[in-house]
């Protein structure tokens, strides 16, 4: 077999999750180009650093055309593969029928997006694919390029490898949110005895004056692969359920994710992280955090 292709709709967070489904299916075909169809952004994150070979977007019109019930004209974009996992329109029929009518030499199977369930959707989405005793390999690689990029944003602020905490004020979400004033309070009392480091992205654009107004480094609207490599440099980082939050534990980072309305038991990041949740997040105390981060910092010196 010369080309498998995995379709997924998810975001940041769902795609780590994914990614012990897709070390399963590279070790399943070693010798395929294994494909990825996803926002475009992850796709190129998950080129040559979670198994995958090429990324191709999920906005493309031919993906669109799946949707449609009387599509006219011959979609070539899913043309010789011999195997298709999609996690994309699973209950749609007529998206599922035009899939398999497309990847006409294809082995085509359709997978829950979240798979329902009390256990990890990582562990449910091995389940759902058949390979339910593979290791749960969730670790993303970090690229040297990853590396160089991000030892230079790092050394323009001063901080060392493993001599700072990345903290990640944001999320998707506004609902799982530790309030911003919190995290500024924690990186205060964190900053006297090593480096703080903020990073965020586009969602978070109003926090960035509350930061700089603090007096701390902040990198924002990094490309996701920087964030990996920066994370892995990390003493520790310190994030909401949040993407990533499960990016930074993917690199082997150690962390402390704070859990609000979701369930850690199924959504946890998968790696050397403890999760606080707490209802409603503005009750968790900021004492509490830095204890945790504390106690983490002292039990990965011992290990």
């Amino acid at each position: 077999m010369s080309r498998v292709l995995v379709i997924f709709p998810g975001a940041l967070g769902d795609l780590i999750c994914l990614a012990p489904v897709l070390w399963a299916i590279r070790r399943r075909y070693p010798a395929a180009s294994l494909e990825l169809m996803a926002r475009e952004e992850l796709g190129r994150l998950a080129i040559g650093r979670l198994g995958i070979d090429a990324g191709i977007s999920i906005d493309r019109r031919e993906v669109s055309a799946l949707f449609l019930e009387r599509a006219t004209g011959a979609n070539q974009l899913f043309a010789g593969y011999g195997r298709i996992y999609s996690f994309f329109a699973t209950d749609d029929s007529v998206f599922r029928a035009n899939l398999i009518a497309a990847a006409r030499d294809a082995e085509v199977t359709f997978h829950p997006f979240r798979p329902p369930g009390p256990e990890h959707v990582a562990i449910a989405s091995l389940k759902s694919i058949a390979i339910p005793d593979a290791p749960l390999d969730y670790r993303i690689r970090v690229l040297a390029e990853d590396r160089d990029t991000a030892a230079a944003h790092l050394a323009s602020v001063g901080a060392h490898p493993h001599e700072f905490i990345v903290l990640f004020p944001g999320s998707g979400s506004p609902a799982k949110n530790w309030p911003l004033n919190n995290f500024v309070a924690l990186a205060g009392r964190l900053a006297q005895k090593t480096r703080i480091v903020f990073v965020t992205g586009p969602a978070e654009a109003g926090f960035e004056d509350r930061i700089r107004m603090a007096g701390f480094p902040l990198f924002s609207k990094l490309e996701l692969p920087v964030v990996a490599a920066i994370s892995s440099q990390a003493r520790l980082f310190v994030g909401n359920d949040s993407g990533v939050s499960h990016l930074a534990a993917a690199t082997g980072a150690p962390g402390i994710a704070i859990f609000g309305p979701s369930d850690p038991a199924r959504f946890r990041p998968l790696g050397d992280v403890e999760v606080i949740a707490r209802t409603p997040l503005a009750a968790l105390d900021v004492a509490e955090v830095a204890a945790a981060v504390n106690a983490k910092i002292r039990s990965s010196r011992m290990n």
